[in-house]
């Protein structure tokens, strides 16, 4: 079990799994080397018996997502209307907040300005990542301990991860030239904008130490909070620059190293190790161990979560995911350019060096059946649910304090999501 997974996520080096598993995709430069399992009946590069398990399957997979849904719907983690209506009541305190420290230094214009940005950018999406800190941290600590007030501060520190994400999307969306986002224009396009969106995106990331100045620097983990956001700040800063690096770079030069390397860096630690380390501290634990095992767990999901992303980019729908994707077009380090080039024969390596990158509709296309055509889809939907059943054995695994049911927690939601 765990055939795909095992190779796609990034090595287990706390917790090591009792199973050996076997390789489907090579993890390595040499796409020709000599196969583990030299005699396994294969249908498009798979092997027979794990096809037609999912051709057995009572219910139907869609090229967007899973259908057949290995966790109840009853069980799936669902942020509950009460969470985050109470999670949005804090964001006018927010901006108030903000707006107050900004026309302190004589910057009225400035402050009336940073108030739209802020209400267009910072809660227009799913707010995952924030109301995660919140329900983590609520999950860690005693329940005399949730008053209202250290609700509030977790609350406070969900908003601050909502604002580096929304500091890293719009320099992200001005790099990559995107148009829409979250279901709308992104802000460099909206009017009047432009490259104006590269300071609201400095102003974003520099107004999140404001709020942590004013709320949490009486706290004995004020220096490890702030010191946390610098370090997953630059962190994700070192993933982009590999991300744009690699996007100037052939398809056939793509491995899945380097992809690995963008995605840790740029996804998992800021999108799954920040929010629950963030509550890890409020909450008051000291334990290194429980920090380095959390951290193993929650990049496992974060590379899990990229790999979801990367092929929603191709074949989700734009309705649902609420942006247009271009990965093809922009020539990015995907995990499906990555797999196709180690599946792909020399015909089909080529149709990809000929077609990956280039904006023509007929190229991005041809690179979507090219896709279909190696066996992509049904070798996510493999990986997505043996991803998932790994990284539940890790969670079981952990020992430091930490309740599994707060992992299992964040791994139901984001399993087999659609956007």
């Amino acid at each position: 079990m765990f055939k795909l997974a095992r190779m796609l996520l990034p090595q287990q080096r706390i917790l090591a799994s009792p199973l050996r598993l076997q390789r489907l995709i090579s993890t390595s430069d040499e796409v020709n080397a000599e196969p583990i399992i030299k005699s396994m009946d294969t249908i498009g590069g798979l092997p027979t018996e794990l096809v037609n398990e999912q051709k057995l399957k009572k219910t139907s997979r869609t090229l967007s997502t899973l259908q057949n849904h290995s966790v109840p719907i009853a069980a799936r983690v669902t942020v509950s209307k009460d969470e985050s209506r109470d999670f949005m009541a804090v964001f006018p305190d927010l901006v108030r907040d903000i707006t107050t420290v900004t026309k302190a230094y004589n910057c009225s214009d400035a402050a009336k300005w940073f108030a739209q940005v802020l209400q267009y950018n910072v809660p227009r999406g799913k707010k995952n990542r924030g109301i995660l800190t919140v329900l983590t941290y609520k999950n860690l600590v005693p329940t005399q301990d949730l008053t209202p007030e250290n609700i509030k501060l977790a609350q406070y520190l969900g908003w601050c991860v909502e604002m580096l994400q929304s500091f890293f999307i719009i320099s992200d969306d001005v790099m990559d030239n995107s148009t829409t986002r979250r279901g709308q224009p992104c802000w460099h396009k909206v009017e009047n904008v432009g490259l104006t969106a590269i300071n609201d995106a400095l102003m974003i990331e520099n107004a999140m130490y404001a709020i942590l100045k004013k709320h949490f620097s009486h706290l004995d983990c004020y220096v490890a909070l702030m010191e946390l956001f610098h370090e997953i700040t630059y962190i994700t800063t070192c993933g982009q620059s590999l991300d744009q690096l690699n996007s100037n770079r052939c398809v056939s030069e793509f491995t899945m190293e380097n992809y690995k390397a963008i995605v840790e860096n740029k996804t998992a630690y800021y999108s799954f190790y920040l929010p629950f380390a963030l509550a890890l501290h409020l909450a008051g634990y000291k334990d290194a161990e429980a920090f380095r095992q959390s951290k193993t767990i929650l990049l496992e999901m974060g590379n899990f979560f990229q790999v979801q992303d990367d092929f929603l980019d191709c074949f989700g729908n734009p309705e649902v995911t609420g942006k247009i994707g271009t990965d093809i077009q922009d020539n990015k380090c995907s995990w499906l350019a990555v797999v196709a080039m180690q599946r792909a024969n020399v015909e089909q390596k080529q149709i990809m060096v000929d077609c990956y990158g280039k904006e023509e509709p007929a190229k991005v296309e041809r690179v979507k059946e090219l896709y279909k055509e190696l066996g992509l889809p049904s070798t996510y939907a493999i990986f997505e649910e043996e991803s998932y059943n790994m990284i539940k054995t890790h969670i079981q695994q952990t020992s430091r304090g930490v309740p599994h049911q707060t992992f299992l927690q964040i791994l139901n939601k984001i399993y087999q999501r659609d956007s």
